[in-house]
């Protein structure tokens, strides 16, 4: 009887080591995959944030200066409302891909989480927000107030005088959009420089693991 008891108790170690043995495999496994999963998602940011960082500045230092120098040099009458024309368009694609890029940034600002880092991961947070706010404002009360402006006058920008109270409008409205893009662009780089170094590998638990498997 004590022969069976001993087998029996045996056999139960056995399988309990079984389980916890299935139990740690399916834990490495899972956190295996979330790290798959936060590695691809913490790159995809990079690179969107760095586009598009890269096509605003680009776009502010060097197309827009350098369409208005062209076409002025062509001596067109309308040359600032060919230019003007083009540039809206352009700065549409900036606005609404900075808005779609950073509220990207913001619904997956989870997965750059790291442990001890909370204070890192609010300021991306933050630095996402602002770029929302400016993106969108820019886009969608500056940009379109410009256009109305525009549309109003009924003859290219280029004939009508410096005093006009709409140009003198469209001006200032031309003067906050520049500023609001110029904020973005550097809530972009803060948040891109937060993202970078947040990427650099860590030794531990895998950051931001519901598992806390290591790596």
């Amino acid at each position: 009887m004590a022969f069976e008891r001993s087998r029996s108790a045996r056999a139960g170690n056995t399988e309990t080591r079984s389980s916890g043995d299935q139990i740690t495999a399916w834990r490495h496994d899972a956190g295996v995959s979330w790290t798959v999963v936060t590695t691809i998602i913490k790159t995809l940011r990079l690179l969107l944030l760095g586009l598009w960082l890269g096509a605003a500045v680009f776009f502010g230092a060097a197309v827009a200066p350098a369409l208005f120098g062209v076409l002025h040099s062509t001596g067109l009458s309308n040359a600032n409302e060919l230019a003007g024309s083009i540039v809206t368009r352009l700065l549409a694609t900036i606005n609404t891909s900075g808005f779609a890029v950073s509220l990207f940034l913001l619904m997956t600002a989870y997965f750059s989480a790291r442990v001890g880092n909370r204070v890192a991961v609010f300021a991306e947070m933050i630095s996402a927000a602002i770029m929302i706010i400016m993106c969108g404002v820019n886009h969608w009360v500056i940009a379109a107030r410009m256009v109305a402006l525009r549309a109003a006058m009924q003859l290219p920008i280029d004939q009508i005088a410096r005093d006009d109270p709409r140009r003198v409008a469209f001006d200032s409205l031309h003067s906050y959009s520049v500023a609001v893009m110029g904020v973005a662009i550097v809530a972009g780089l803060i948040g891109f420089l937060i993202m970078a170094r947040g990427s650099s590998p860590t030794r531990g638990p895998q950051a931001g693991s519901p598992l806390g498997v290591e790596r």
